[in-house]
């Protein structure tokens, strides 16, 4: 009963994981009666080129193996000479056949299922060594539905068969009076009509049976919405785990940027809500690089270390929020603010020398110029907006 309530609850197609997963199970749609037609259809058509060569070998065969021949009667021990080269004679016909059966069964394959090699399928599972699991596979739809294939599939082969005997025995019973060439030309034609009317009946079983097949896998493998959620949790990973990754990472990534804090040149804030601390070395940087920035409690903790740390913190809303909103990590400023930035690393770079040298310093703290479309705040500002309008009716 609960195999088959949660049966009936997997009404979702396989994810293409389940299908891959599938496949390296040895679970592909296989069609037995497509591989039956091509190598059937292949036979005929082969007998159909070469009847007149096989009608021919069949006759010298046949007069060769019933030649009375005194020394293999005068010398018993040559009789294992003679039938080994009738045997390699035989070999030299069915070795061919038996490749291109191969070739065949190959080709059906690939073309029902494609191609797919493993080897797990020869694995031993002991699980099927149970006889009730057994019995419910034998009694379940899918066997069910290929055993009364398999019988519709015999039935019409032999409702044929006992038609071409029926309407082909007068033909039979006067190729007795017939000379062994001629008989053996007219047993070829009535056995390649036969193998015809064979062909049609497998022929339109392989044509139902290919994308039946494909259909019962698809039915096989599908999937529950319990399943289908399960999946993509494995997938993508549990959620709590990924969160706390993250959690982790950018403690990893805050415990760098405090680290290079009390390395930096300056630190810019805005006042309390964005800090961003920069460094400037003119023998190893090409500009100023951000090396570390934070907002709200992270922003206040730059500042703290900054002031432990003996590093200018300067109080420049704009230039902070621009820097903040416009400039990762461990990269370069924007060439935009390369002005901006120059005015403060210059008053602290004179603020650097006065302390140095003991002497007072009382220069203003610098007000960089940003540019309003730099500044994340200006945007929104209806000032801003009003200036840029009047800007595009006088140009």
């Amino acid at each position: 009963m609960a195999a088959d309530s949660q049966s009936s609850n997997r009404t979702l197609p396989a994810t293409p994981r389940k299908i891959e997963r599938a496949r390296t199970e040895g679970q592909v749609a296989r069609s037995r009666d497509l591989g039956h037609f091509l190598a059937l259809g292949v036979g005929i058509a082969l007998l159909g080129a070469f009847a007149p060569q096989l009608t021919r070998w069949l006759a010298q065969g046949m007069a060769e193996a019933l030649r009375f021949d005194w020394h293999a009667v005068a010398s018993p021990q040559s009789m294992p000479e003679r039938l080994v080269a009738l045997s390699t004679t035989l070999l030299w016909v069915l070795l061919p056949v038996g490749a291109i059966t191969v070739v065949l069964a190959l080709a059906a394959g690939l073309v029902s299922g494609g191609w797919n090699f493993t080897l797990k399928p020869l694995a031993p599972k002991f699980e099927k060594l149970n006889p009730l699991a057994g019995i419910a596979r034998l009694v379940s739809g899918a066997h069910l539905a290929e055993a009364a294939k398999a019988c519709l599939l015999a039935l019409l082969l032999v409702l044929v068969g006992a038609w071409m005997l029926s309407s082909l025995a007068p033909q039979a019973a006067a190729m007795l009076a017939l000379p062994l060439p001629r008989a053996l030309v007219a047993a070829g034609s009535l056995l390649q009509g036969g193998l015809v009317a064979i062909g049609l009946v497998l022929a339109v079983f392989a044509v139902v049976d290919v994308p039946l097949q494909r259909q019962m896998l698809a039915r096989r493998l599908r999937m529950s919405f319990e399943e289908v959620k399960r999946e993509m949790r494995e997938s993508e990973g549990n959620t709590e785990v990924k969160g706390k990754m993250r959690v982790r990472m950018r403690e990893m990534v805050n415990r760098r940027m405090l680290a290079a804090v009390p390395r930096a040149d300056l630190v810019v804030m805005n006042p309390t809500h964005y800090a961003v601390a920069l460094k400037y070395d003119e023998a190893k940087m090409a500009a100023p690089k951000v090396v570390a920035k934070g907002a709200d409690l992270l922003a206040l903790r730059i500042r703290d270390i900054a002031r432990d740390a003996k590093v200018p913190v300067l109080q420049a809303p704009p230039l902070a929020r621009a820097l903040y909103a416009h400039t990762d990590v461990d990269h370069e400023v924007p060439a935009r603010l390369f002005a901006a930035v120059a005015q403060v690393l210059a008053w602290v770079y004179q603020l650097r020398d006065a302390l140095a040298a003991g002497r007072p310093f009382a220069a203003p703290a610098p007000v960089p110029a940003v540019p309003d479309d730099m500044d994340p705040l200006a945007e929104s500002r209806p000032d801003v907006d009003a200036a840029a309008a009047d800007g595009e009716g006088g140009a």
